[in-house]
């Protein structure tokens, strides 16, 4: 009788505009959740005959949530260093703990602060992952989680770092004198005065400080020579100009005299820069190994470029270093922690220098808006969702991130109030058809009186 599918199609109207007032409900509650993805209900028919021939038969009315994850939310501005926002597609990597066996889950809620271990976690206890970075800045992206570690820059506190660069900038009096009878090593063994020469401090992997002297002497009209010397006691090898590792004999050498680690002839131009011609640099990098056995890294020298006066000089005044930087040393206590608009996280020292210690990774899928929703506003990989890909930012479609900067939830309040309207007038009428047709029923059953 179709006055009971009349009734089944109400009953079913009540139980869509339900669940679609959930959805309302919980968008609502949600509206200012940070990286809060809304969902929206689709309602579809039910139908119990397809053909409109002869007696109708309702069907009724079915209500399905979809998610919104694939909406971008506000990005709004924050006062923390740590947080983060996601310009575009792609979400944060995080796990529920930071073992090694801690499910993983993915998230667009990038408010994250240190906690008391070192961790950096959001409002909803995920912690972040990322690549960590080696001593030259790189990382290791095999497309696979297992690469990836929590992130905790407050470990690297009392670490030590090794010497990778030295940076370089001095000016060579054009009107010293030329000295006469010069030979490679003479300035290390003190035959030659150096008539310019800077000592600088370089570490080893233990955080060991040990010195090396840049000595220079006039030879000859905008000619120099130049010198890298380094105490007998502290170097156990070098590297030759023929490749070759030498040995350091210390016994071998008189008091205060030097290794000579390297040795170049220095040319400039006539107006004062510095002449390099088809060479790359002025030195080749420093491989040393220390009398310490610690670890030392290939020290890179950047002493200028061709033609121009960003390291050696020549000018008519007198010989003075104007600029050095040395990276390496015993790594303080860290102070604060920030995080690039390119995903790179760097520790901030109390001395003020910083480090740059993690890359983050963003995971991308080919269906976001099939993953499935999990409690703290994160999401796992489903059969829907597809695959995850993990790459850089900006990278293979994936989105950028917006340091100091916060997704906000993409609920629209308006349409949400709208849509209460609208779902409960549709409840109310709802119940309305299933009143009538009691109302029906009841005559039918007062035909036999």
């Amino acid at each position: 009788m179709s006055l009971y599918s009349a009734l089944y199609a109400g009953v079913s109207g009540l139980s869509a505009q339900s669940s679609a007032m959930a959805t309302v409900a919980d968008n609502i509650t949600n509206v200012n959740t940070i990286g809060y993805k809304g969902v929206s209900a689709q309602f579809e028919t039910l139908v119990t005959g397809g053909s409109l021939s002869g007696s109708y038969s309702a069907g009724g009315v079915s209500a399905t949530p979809k998610a919104l994850i694939s909406k971008q939310g506000l990005l709004q501005a924050s006062s923390s260093l740590t947080d983060i926002g996601i310009d575009g597609s792609g979400f944060f990597v995080v796990r529920t703990g930071p073992e090694a066996d801690a499910a993983t889950a993915y998230t667009r809620a990038g408010s994250f602060t240190t906690d008391s271990s070192g961790y950096l976690r959001n409002t909803a206890g995920y912690y972040l992952m990322g690549w960590p970075l080696d001593a030259q800045g790189q990382y290791v992206n095999n497309g696979s989680e297992s690469a990836m570690q929590p992130i905790r820059p407050n470990a690297l506190t009392g670490a030590a770092t090794p010497t990778t660069g030295i940076q370089l900038r001095a000016n060579l009096d054009a009107t010293a004198e030329e000295v006469t009878g010069y030979e490679a090593g003479h300035m290390a063994s003190g035959a030659v005065t150096p008539q310019f020469a800077r000592s600088v401090e370089v570490y080893d992997a233990q955080g060991s400080a040990h010195t090396l002297s840049f000595n220079f002497v006039k030879t000859g009209p905008n000619t120099w020579q130049a010198e890298i010397t380094g105490n007998p006691a502290d170097i156990k090898s070098y590297t030759g100009a023929d490749g070759a590792a030498v040995a350091v004999d210390v016994d071998s050498y008189a008091a205060g005299e030097q290794v000579m680690i390297a040795s170049k002839t220095i040319t400039f131009n006539s107006d004062g820069s510095l002449e390099l011609g088809s060479a790359a640099s002025l030195f080749d990098d420093l491989e040393l190994s220390w009398s310490n056995d610690a670890k030392a890294e290939l020290i890179s020298l950047e002493l200028g470029g061709d033609n121009k006066f960003d390291g050696l000089t020549q000018f008519g005044s007198t010989s003075a270093l104007l600029s050095s930087t040395i990276d390496g040393g015993m790594l303080g206590t860290v102070a604060s922690v920030k995080i690039s608009e390119k995903g790179v996280v760097s520790a901030v020292f109390d001395d003020g220098t910083s480090r740059a210690i993690y890359q983050l990774p963003l995971a991308t899928f080919q269906n976001p808006d099939g993953l499935t929703r999990i409690s703290g506003n994160a999401y796992i990989v489903s059969e829907q969702s597809g695959n995850v890909a993990i790459n850089e930012p900006g990278t293979v479609g994936g989105g950028t991130i917006s340091a100091s900067m916060l997704e906000a939830s993409n609920v629209d309040l308006a349409a949400e109030f709208s849509n209460m309207i609208l779902f409960q007038r549709a409840y109310s009428a709802s119940s309305k058809i299933i009143t009538t047709v009691d109302d029906m029923l009841q005559e039918v059953s007062n035909l036999k009186r």
